[in-house]
């Protein structure tokens, strides 16, 4: 994606060009990534995954470097508790997942996970907002300053709560032009 007027945080929002907040958050699965065993709603394995459409495209061609934007991921990771999968591997996945979009992992990347059992309640475990708080606070950043984008309506109601502008998954990666 082009650069616009010079700064490397510009880009798309809702349709329409204009800078990108600097700070990005993105859900994983249907947002960054699908699952490609059938059934199966997030990978248990590194081979169980692959990138949506466009979303290397678009991320890679952002400045994650110094004055550029900031990586956040906000992801439930029901399996964890579930037992399906470790939370090591749940990590390493949502870090592959990064470097597969982008070419690396920015040493400043926020990435943050849920792994509380989704039967409780939980503060982080989203449609609640904690997730999107520590990574805000992390970044010290504001709320208006950050963008989430996700696929499911407990992403948008997350993004609501945190009182940070949402986008869908299917707008932000959508071809342009």
């Amino acid at each position: 994606m082009a650069e616009l007027g010079g700064d490397p945080r510009a880009g798309s929002l809702g349709g329409a060009v204009r800078p990108l907040p600097w700070v990005l958050i993105f859900d994983a699965d249907g947002t960054l990534r699908r699952t490609t065993v059938p059934g199966q709603p997030s990978p248990k394995a590194p081979d169980e995954w692959q990138l949506l459409p466009r979303v290397r495209e678009r991320l890679s061609a952002l400045d994650w470097g110094p004055g550029g934007h900031r990586l956040g991921i906000a992801s439930n990771q029901d399996g964890v508790p579930l037992g399906d999968l470790s939370r090591e591997m749940a990590e390493r996945l949502l870090h592959d997942v990064v470097e597969a979009a982008i070419g690396f992992v920015p040493e400043d990347a926020a990435i943050e996970m849920c792994v509380c059992d989704p039967r409780e309640p939980c503060p982080c475990h989203k449609p609640a907002p904690g997730m999107l708080h520590r990574i805000l606070h992390r970044f010290r950043a504001s709320p208006a300053e950050a963008l989430f984008v996700g696929d499911l309506e407990i992403d948008r109601e997350a993004a609501r709560r945190a009182r940070v502008a949402f986008e869908w998954a299917s707008a932000f990666f959508a071809e342009e032009g």
